[in-house]
């Protein structure tokens, strides 16, 4: 009997291999059209890892590290390859908790509890031992054991986090990878071998340091590392507020409510963030003169929400506030910018009329009374209704949309007139000690459950528009963000307990031979992580009533 081959096609290419090779060896013959390196290949639509082997005909795609999912795997299997480093340099007996606390521009932020220095000298030793790994081309190994057996081995290597965290999860096996004999979980998938993880930099950073990562539209060169120090504390505090909750990751988020201690939880949650609201308030009462606040932040951040709670905090200490979105001030569709695909680019400041703003603006610094526009969104025009303003002593804009941090919007506004705030979702929990929770995740969760209540928009439509989505933030929102006066984090602790019931049946839906389906997918396993949790408890005024719908406000 002859090697039973089994036939590959790529694109309009095929060629025949035999059973059992690696796609990792397969991948060798297709992949000189790609720019960048592939790490992943998608089989007949389904995901496969490298070291994974032929079995029968299949259809390939290739993955590779300009790709979201590759890019992804790119920065996951870069923590890997850090933490078996740390470890070896250190010695595991000086270490009691290596942690990832979360994203810093491109990199990753750690800490390590133990007899450790972190110093140059130190990630020096780090590096160079990484480098060294790079070079040998170790395989990063993959074994499935039963959930009790990794509940054991977190257990007995200290990883507590993850034992917590795999209590309560329902399958009944888990992939647990091995490099050089250091053992880890991770969410996703992971590359062949550390040949591919060539670029990365550390630096010592606050109390801890920074793995610099590239991004995804050059992951070839790595990037210059540029702290923002206004968001990093800001992250800083919602781990303070999860860690004084006793919820720093989702395994204690679960036994929570799983110990029906819930309502407690969501209770000081809000009362946090009603008292950093009032805080704010106080704080453009105390500077005194300020007739615009400007608020800006990233999509599904709950801008419209936070602005009418910042209304409320204002009014309450003597202000007359008006919330008023910069929509309003949009150019009519006919003479609407368009992008290099001739479509209509609403992300632009000159989809905005800046002219006509800054006029209405002034007129209204100087006691005129304006006859402010109103955005028609099914006929694509501006429209005049008698939404008179005259600003009096104690009146205050309060003004939401994506530019509101950007001076070229408010260019002839005087300085002391703007009062600026940042808001993003930038979640405080993580999966465990070694798997931080990416706040765009949190973002799209949200998005894809108010899309579909309020829009009608499929969970297919808003994942195949968050790409697009995403470049626009990069591009318009995140330069300005470290301009602020003020930063808001607006994530909930309890949101994705409350999101997976209705994100759930929303991503179900896409099916198989869906462009979305991989990130579908994806997205349900990250869910799967978090018990759910009812909503009946939530405030009206919650930001998270913005997407799951019953707020007070009109939003």
């Amino acid at each position: 009997m002859g090697l039973k081959m089994c036939k590959v096609t790529v694109g309009s290419r095929e060629k025949a291999y035999p059973d059992g090779t690696p796609f990792g060896e397969i991948v060798k013959d297709f992949d000189q059209d790609c720019k960048y390196p592939v790490v992943l290949v998608t089989v007949d639509g389904k995901l496969r890892e490298l070291h994974k082997k032929i079995h029968r005909d299949c259809r390939i795609s290739l993955v590779t590290v300009a790709d979201s999912i590759g890019h992804k795997t790119y920065k996951r299997s870069m923590n890997l390859l850090l933490l078996k480093a740390v470890y070896h340099v250190a010695g595991h007996e000086k270490i009691r908790k290596i942690v990832l606390h979360f994203t810093v521009g491109e990199g990753f932020y750690y800490t390590i509890d133990g007899d450790v220095t972190i110093d140059q000298p130190f990630l020096d030793q780090v590096e160079t031992y990484m480098h060294e790994l790079v070079e040998k081309h170790a395989p990063v190994m993959k074994r499935s054991v039963s959930t009790a057996s990794a509940l054991d081995l977190f257990h007995k290597y200290g990883m507590y986090d993850k034992e917590k965290l795999f209590r309560y999860r329902r399958s009944s096996r888990v992939n647990i990878y091995n490099l050089e004999e250091f053992e880890d979980y991770f969410y996703g998938y992971m590359v062949w071998h550390t040949g591919y993880l060539k670029y990365f930099k550390l630096y010592p950073y606050d109390e801890g340091f920074v793995m610099q990562m590239p991004t995804r539209k050059e992951p070839e060169k790595l990037p210059p590392f540029t702290p923002s120090p206004k968001i990093f504390q800001v992250q800083k505090e919602a781990e303070k507020w999860g860690e004084m909750m006793g919820v720093s990751v989702v395994g204690e988020l679960n036994e929570k409510i799983s110990k029906g201690k819930m309502q407690e939880l969501l209770l000081i949650s809000e009362a946090l963030q009603e008292g950093r609201i009032s805080k704010i308030a106080e704080q453009i009462i105390e500077r005194g003169g300020v007739k615009f606040v400007m608020i800006a932040g990233p999509s599904s951040s709950g801008k419209t929400t936070f602005s009418h709670r910042l209304s409320i905090q204002l009014a309450a200490k003597g202000l007359n506030p008006h919330p008023f979105p910069l929509d309003d001030y949009y150019k009519n569709r006919d003479i609407c910018p368009r992008d290099e695909n001739g479509e209509l680019d609403l992300e632009c400041l000159d989809a905005l009329d800046v002219e006509l703003f800054n006029h209405d603006m002034n007129e209204l610094l100087a006691g005129k009374t304006v006859n402010l526009p109103i955005f028609n969104f099914k006929t694509g025009r501006r429209e005049y209704k008698d939404k008179l303003m005259t600003l009096g002593k104690d009146d205050v804009l309060v003004i939401e949309g994506i530019h509101g941090l950007n001076d070229k919007l408010s260019y002839s506004l005087p300085i002391e007139s703007k009062f600026k705030i940042y808001i993003s979702a930038l979640t405080q929990l993580n999966i465990d000690e070694h798997n931080c929770l990416p706040t765009t995740d949190g973002r799209l969760i949200r998005r894809i459950v108010r899309d579909a209540r309020t829009r009608g928009t499929s969970a297919k439509e808003t994942i195949a528009m968050w790409d697009s989505v995403r470049r626009g933030e990069e591009k318009y929102i995140f330069p300005f963000q470290e301009g602020a006066d003020v930063m808001f984090n607006s994530a909930l602790i309890y949101e994705l307990a409350v999101l997976k019931m209705y994100a759930e049946p929303l991503l179900f839906a896409i099916d198989k031979d869906c462009q979305e389906y991989l990130e579908a997918k994806r997205l349900l396993k990250f869910l799967d992580y978090f018990l759910p949790m009812p909503s009946d408890g939530i405030n009206q005024n919650s930001i998270l009533r913005e997407f799951i719908g019953g707020s007070c406000f009109n939003v």
